[in-house]
């Protein structure tokens, strides 16, 4: 049985550098990791790419065939993935190969918030991953900024939610880049979101005709009791450390590991 964590979130909320460090994390206490990119517009990385989507499609081949801007070869990339599912599948499958049952694979996806929250691109790629054996989770990335614009944070946790209906994956909530929080004194309200803090919130900074729209949007949050988050600084060893562990949980990492029972020196006679 093989393991894979589905990195999402909305672009710029830190995944790759959560990849990045994810790995160096791993090669520090001497665990095996691989990282494969699913963006087709990615050009550096800080860790090396065990598979790369790019060779299927790469947003520079796209510009310079189809005379596209950055955007519009990015959006004409999004919209590619649609028809390339069986390409898609194939490829996996070949890259799949190359590793063994029981590696653990974390890929790198796209920012394009459509491809997890209702183009079925993703979620017939995950399904193409049970299908292999492997155990899958959903790991969101939210930018912890977002906690100082109210709205945008509460569009965040409903991005979420979309993603939990869509993929049908167990799920981790990260509330990244914490090592740039200056004020963490609120920071409670904003990983585990009730809704008359959301509320309060949203009505101080909102005309009162949004007053139903922000009571309809805070309690549906609340009511699902669904979206929670792990707060994650990335220069803490035990920060990461405790993610990682959140997410083996939920993947069932390690539980059929056999116990290794350590070698101790034989007592010395008195």
């Amino acid at each position: 049985m093989g393991f894979a964590q589905l990195v999402i979130g909305p672009a710029g909320s830190g995944k790759s550098t959560y990849c990045s460090s994810l790995y160096q994390h791993c090669e520090t206490v001497r665990r095996t990791m691989h990282i494969v990119n699913l963006d087709p517009a990615a050009e550096n990385f800080d860790y090396p790419v065990a598979m790369d989507i790019r060779e299927l499609i790469s947003l520079d081949d796209v510009m310079e065939e189809l005379g596209l801007g950055p955007n519009g070869g990015l959006i004409y990339c999004m919209d590619i993935f649609r028809h390339l599912e069986d390409s898609l599948d194939d490829w996996l499958t070949v890259e799949l190969d190359n590793y063994l049952d029981d590696d653990y694979l974390v890929f790198d996806c796209p920012g394009q918030i459509e491809l997890f929250t209702h183009v079925p691109v993703l979620r017939n790629f995950v399904d193409h991953l049970k299908r292999k054996n492997f155990n899958v989770c959903a790991v969101y990335l939210l930018d912890s900024q977002f906690m100082t614009d109210v709205p945008k944070y509460i569009s965040g946790c409903l991005a979420s939610l979309s993603a939990m209906v869509q993929l049908e994956l167990p799920h981790v909530n990260i509330l990244s880049k914490m090592d740039l929080v200056t004020d963490k004194k609120d920071v409670e309200n904003y990983l585990n979101p009730e809704a008359k803090i959301l509320l309060s919130e949203l009505n101080k900074h909102m005309a009162p005709r949004f007053a139903n729209l922000n009571k309809a949007l805070a309690e549906l949050i609340d009511d699902y009791s669904m979206v929670n988050f792990i707060p994650l600084d990335l220069r803490k060893e035990s920060s990461i450390q405790y993610v990682l562990s959140c997410i083996d949980n939920c993947i069932q990492y390690g539980e059929d590991a056999d116990v290794k029972i350590k070698d101790f020196d034989p007592d010395e006679d008195d």
